[in-house]
């Protein structure tokens, strides 16, 4: 009998099943279309691997309780799939939802499940399709007991950490673990859009050419910036067209695409009221990069300074420090949305364990991870990480050439929208006083919403017209 079932064969449906017969575990697979399945079964010969081609009999082959992962497409597909295999389950069932859904469908069908006695685990899958094969970082949420039940294959699949930790653990009830995976490709946005920002600015300004920006990411991916973004970054700028000898990544069109997730942590965070300006800017920053034909019409009809090109060690150190400087701040608004969202919500994860399984398999692992799961180690109800003594005196040491590093993009008219609004984000934090006086104000004046003082407890409405002094 098989430990688990999988259905959906796409390539990280394939790639999770021959990670899971690599581990010692039989796993009966079945997909929609016969033929793929076919094509698997030939393709990837194993004796763990048991090809199915009828809901029916994959279901007949698992051992109790039953472990089916679904790997479909997020939304109405997980839907389907679970009404037809929902009539083949008993009690104590267990279905895993390993795609992108979106938190709140995740605690919907718990909920629908919950009469029939299936239990459904919500597990955010990292790492792309190398990591599905070699070993992802996995996020799962939903009922205890069930995630137990499937805890031995996660550990056996799992990236390793530095120390050697699986990078997997329960993260609690509910849609927790989609929640947890939402947030963290909300902060892959921020920090996708942040490297880019620097390679424009070093090409634009500095002058660089493609190679020379790969020798620089490879060496900053040998220090603090030490991360898979950072190391994939320097592959691509090295890589070749092969038909016109030119640098790749110049033929690339500018026009980035999304799957809503990132969109998703920006509504979610202000729906509980969260600041995250470096995510939301990298969404945005997708929206306009889809504009296209209205750009190039843009770049004829609306003036800006050129870029001109000023080279030299001193740009590539300052926009270095910035990008550190971002990075750091896009871990610590996700953190900060985490933390809200567990009283918002009854969440139980740590934040600490939150931050050691994403430190390995996952597409935001980075050398910092490991600072950030100290941190939260150390205090775990800090309440944003740019307060932890590692970051206060790294963004402390960084936020001069973070600072410069923004201010030449913006005098020779590179966007950075992601840097300024991770630097306006540190200035916001650290700010004891900020100009909400004046907004308060303002309501009060226009709407009678009233406001309070510094001086004395209360609410107070004033009739603000000129030479007019009357409170009520």
């Amino acid at each position: 009998m098989a430990s688990i079932g999988l259905i959906g064969l796409g390539v990280m449906g394939q790639n999770l099943a021959r990670n899971i017969a690599r581990r010692g575990f039989q796993v009966a697979v079945y997909n929609r279309t016969r033929a793929k399945t076919e094509t698997f079964a030939r393709h990837h010969p194993h004796p763990n691997i048991i090809p199915t081609y009828a809901l029916d009999d994959l279901v007949a082959r698992l051992e109790r309780p039953r472990r089916l992962l679904l790997m479909v497409k997020a939304g109405a597909a997980v839907d389907a799939v679970i009404a037809q295999v929902r009539p083949l389950l008993e009690p104590g069932d267990i279905l895993i939802d390993g795609g992108n859904s979106h938190f709140a469908d995740t605690e919907r069908r718990q909920r629908e499940l919950a009469a029939p006695g299936v239990h459904l685990l919500g597990v955010g899958i990292s790492g792309g399709e190398e990591g599905a094969l070699r070993g992802p970082s996995l996020m799962p949420g939903g009922p205890e007991e069930a995630y137990e039940a499937v805890a031995p294959i996660f550990e056996a699949i799992a990236a390793r950490a530095g120390d050697g930790r699986p990078c997997v653990t329960y993260l609690g009830p509910g849609g927790a673990g989609h929640y947890v995976k939402m947030v963290h490709n909300g902060i892959e946005y921020a920090l996708m859009q942040a490297i880019a920002e620097g390679y424009d600015v070093l090409r634009q300004v500095g002058g660089l050419a493609p190679d020379h920006l790969a020798a620089l990411f490879e060496e900053w991916n040998r220090a603090e910036l030490a991360s898979f973004l950072v190391e994939i970054t320097a592959h691509i700028l090295r890589t070749r067209d092969p038909e016109t000898g030119r640098p790749l990544v110049d033929l690339v069109l500018d026009r980035a695409r999304q799957k809503g997730t990132g969109k998703w942590t920006s509504q979610e965070a202000l729906d509980v009221g969260v600041p995250v300006p470096a995510i939301t800017s990298a969404v945005e920053a997708r929206f306009l990069s889809a504009l296209k034909e209205e750009r190039v019409r843009a770049a004829k009809l609306l003036p800006g300074p050129a870029p001109e090109a000023k080279g030299g060690m001193h740009l590539i150190e300052h926009v270095r420090e910035a990008l550190f400087a971002t990075m750091v701040v896009a871990y610590a608004q996700g953190m900060a949305l985490l933390r809200a969202a567990a009283s918002e919500h009854g969440y139980t994860y740590r934040l600490a364990d939150v931050a050691a399984i994403w430190r390995a398999g996952c597409i935001i692992r980075a050398a910092l991870l490991e600072e950030i799961r100290h941190a939260f180690a150390e205090e775990p109800e800090l309440p944003n990480l740019m307060l932890a003594p590692f970051f206060r005196h790294a963004l402390a040491a960084r936020q001069q050439g973070w600072r410069t590093a923004l201010t030449v993009g913006v005098n020779h008219g590179v966007p950075m929208p992601v840097t300024a609004a991770s630097l306006a984000y540190y200035d916001s934090y650290r700010s004891a006083h900020l100009p909400a006086n004046l907004i308060q104000a303002q309501r009060d004046y226009f709407g009678a919403h009233t406001y309070e003082r510094v001086d004395r407890p209360g609410t107070f409405h004033t009739v603000w017209h000129p030479n007019t002094a009357s409170q009520a």
